[in-house]
């Protein structure tokens, strides 16, 4: 299974000091991600002033940096529409990437869902499609693009656990009745971030932790780093396997 290692978010730098805004301090983050377990990386490049953003330069530097510290690692960005505030500045934003992500997520919540996946599709660029919700599962059998992303990501933004995984159930569900397989990552967000990466390892999902979903670790006391979270994950994984 995967484990993705998310090293950012949308989180500001006052909510943790070791948040990886800058490249440098993505690469650096990355690399003992990478070290401990993680499979994969997904990152939130931010401009020099700490603003997500979408720029050819700022994407461009960001992918570099982390490939040179972590070469041969999948390096994926996210397209929330709130980085770039309309669709169109998103879809010029994407054209003009000069360097290229091995991935990008595309929220089906979101408007401009289809025109983007066929704009990274052109370009090269796997697909994640983000559901989080049985109307997005809905959108994205009808975007035609089920069949051809590289994974689906399961993460429901519910704050208590048993309506999250209500909500999976049902996204899984209307997949499966749809013929849909492509691989599934689940996670979950703050309170549910733990519980759901159980849940991934038990039903056996590709999942994904870092900072971008939780400042803590299994026990509550707070993490110390993207690369404590990923070995947390990593330990519970082998105990899944083994077990």
């Amino acid at each position: 299974m995967l484990i993705k290692a998310c090293l950012n978010g949308s989180r500001e730098r006052d909510e943790h000091p070791g948040l990886p805004l800058m490249p440098e301090e993505l690469a650096r983050e990355a690399r003992v991600a990478i070290e401990v377990g993680a499979g994969a990386l997904h990152i939130h490049p931010r401009n020099r002033q700490g603003a997500q953003s979408l720029a050819p330069q700022v994407i461009g530097e960001a992918l570099q940096a982390v490939r040179k510290s972590c070469p041969g690692i999948p390096v994926g960005v996210s397209t929330g529409l709130w980085i770039e505030s309309t669709v169109e500045r998103r879809l010029e934003s994407v054209r003009a990437w000069r360097v290229l992500p091995d991935f990008a997520s595309v929220n089906f919540s979101e408007p401009g869902a289809a025109e983007l996946c066929a704009l990274l599709q052109t370009r090269g660029v796997g697909i994640e499609a983000g559901l989080s919700t049985l109307e997005d599962a809905e959108a994205f059998l009808a975007s035609g693009y089920a069949p051809r992303c590289l994974r689906i990501l399961l993460e429901p933004e519910e704050v208590e656990t048993c309506a999250a995984l209500r909500t999976i159930e049902s996204i899984v569900a209307r997949l499966r009745t749809a013929s849909v397989w492509r691989p599934l990552l689940l996670h979950g967000f703050e309170q549910t971030a733990w519980p759901l990466l159980d849940a991934a390892l038990a039903h056996g999902y590709d999942t994904r932790i870092g900072f971008e979903d939780t400042l803590t670790l299994p026990d509550g006391s707070r993490a110390t780093s993207n690369a404590q979270l990923v070995s947390a994950a990593v330990e519970k994984a082998d105990l899944y396997h083994y077990s």
